[in-house]
């Protein structure tokens, strides 16, 4: 018998104040320092919703919208969009608050792909997805076409033939110049 959990059962929402020690050259947070926080936020979602300790698989998009300032309230809110047999795609929003004047934007959209894991590092099996509303079945279907492009390229990279002559002659569109390394 299978076992079904809500969208909603997964949800996890943390907030943090960004701090100065949080920035990049520019004064601007560190992307790299809000993918920490992403990877965090997309565990702890998979593993509430799954029951188990729960790896990233891949990060398949991270759109970074607008930059995020210091003394900004950054909060992120985490989904299951999509179930495997043993794998989840957790979609993200990342919005920053302004906190003297009220105003929010939205910075970043995010999908990790989790993996659930038993006790003994294998990969567990994970509910199915129980969708309420048009919203979460519109994150559904994105997740599948999401799924599908990364299919399909990995598809092109194993077929295409970047030495060919058409494709060397292809590369006269892009702004590269062709070396002869012999």
């Amino acid at each position: 018998m299978s076992q079904f959990k809500s969208v909603k059962a997964s949800k996890v929402v943390i907030s943090e104040l960004m701090l100065p020690s949080h920035t990049n050259f520019s004064g601007k947070i560190h992307g790299g320092y809000i993918l920490s926080l992403l990877d965090q936020i997309a565990f702890a979602c998979a593993s509430k919703f799954s029951g188990h300790y729960c790896v990233t698989a891949s990060v398949d998009t991270v759109d970074f919208l607008a930059p995020i300032e210091v003394g900004e309230l950054v909060t992120m809110k985490a989904s299951v969009n999509y179930v495997g047999k043993t794998s989840m795609i957790v979609g993200i929003r990342v919005e920053a608050e302004n906190i003297q004047t009220g105003k929010i934007k939205h910075c970043n959209s995010s999908y990790f792909t989790m993996v659930a894991k038993d006790e003994n590092g294998n990969n567990a099996s994970v509910p199915g997805l129980l969708l309420s509303t048009d919203d979460e079945i519109r994150r559904f279907y994105n997740c599948v076409k999401l799924i599908a492009n990364k299919k399909e390229k990995q598809n092109h990279e194993e077929t295409f033939d970047y030495k060919s002559e058409e494709a060397l002659a292809n590369l006269s569109k892009y702004n590269v110049e062709l070396k002869n390394s012999n």
